[in-house]
């Protein structure tokens, strides 16, 4: 009973998802030209600054690829 009531369900497709078209609050609240005009800048995203502990390890990151490749290339 509690199986031929779920395929039923199934079949009907109750179950339908999320919308086709998605929404934004940001295009909704300004127009093309403000979001086209937007200065993106990397070092400051969301208002948030990279900090230096954040480089340290975006320069460690690439001390140790330079160094896999490294050890690769000359042994």
């Amino acid at each position: 009973s509690d199986y031929n009531q779920l395929g039923f369900n199934l079949r009907s497709n109750i179950f339908q998802g999320g919308p086709l078209e998605s929404r934004s609050l940001m295009k909704d609240s300004y127009t093309p030209d403000i979001i086209q005009k937007a200065i993106r800048d990397p070092n400051n995203w969301h208002g948030r600054r990279t900090d230096e502990l954040g480089k340290w390890h975006q320069k460690n990151a690439l001390n140790l690829n330079l160094q896999k490749t490294m050890e690769d290339k000359y042994g």
